[in-house]
């Protein structure tokens, strides 16, 4: 491809457009139409006159009516459908009850397992707060109630916790579903 001083150049990679200033080899400067003087190799520069022929040549083939119709059938794209049900679907549970934490509650007093519960369910909320979780369901039990009370309190501490009854269908009278607002920072 041959250049000379004076020729308007586009550069093939960039939104850049010049006047060729100076030719040193396979290097040629080009004076931008913002006035910077900056250097390219001559395969990354096309002459005007070349690029009005490429396209030219690339559109001769489609009409105008054409290539809008093409665009518009590409910007159709199928969405997938999810029903309303599982939208609202909790992302992570955790289930609380004690033969799921440990393997053998034999030698646990009943304020142990409590204790050990409780550190459990402080400990998944922190990481469903770090990790931006929305929603999540604790599994704790029908039993006496005291994990739930206990439960409750937990969640109580937290400025930006919601929580209520999880799903009856799913989970019965033993769940408790949190809900995080995530724009209120972490206690």
């Amino acid at each position: 491809m041959s250049f000379k001083l004076g020729d308007f150049v586009l550069v093939i990679d960039e939104d850049l457009s010049g006047v060729i200033k100076q030719i040193s080899g396979n290097t040629i400067s080009v004076e931008t139409t913002d006035g910077f003087l900056l250097d390219f190799e001559s395969d990354e520069l096309v002459t005007n006159k070349e690029s009005n022929t490429f396209k030219k040549e690339l559109f001769s083939q489609k009409t105008i009516s054409d290539i809008v119709s093409e665009k518009e059938q590409l910007s159709k794209r199928k969405q997938i459908k999810t029903r309303a049900k599982d939208r609202y679907e909790p992302t992570m549970e955790v289930d609380l009850h004690i033969n799921q934490l440990v393997r053998s509650p034999k030698s646990m007093s009943k304020f142990d397992i409590l204790t050990l519960q409780l550190d459990t369910a402080k400990r998944q909320l922190d990481f469903a707060i770090a990790k931006r979780i929305q929603k999540m369901v604790f599994i704790h039990g029908v039993g006496e109630g005291v994990l739930k009370v206990e439960l409750e309190y937990l969640f109580g501490r937290y400025n930006n916790v919601k929580f209520y009854e999880a799903n009856y269908q799913k989970y019965g009278l033993g769940a408790t579903e949190v809900y995080i607002y995530q724009n209120v920072a972490p206690n």
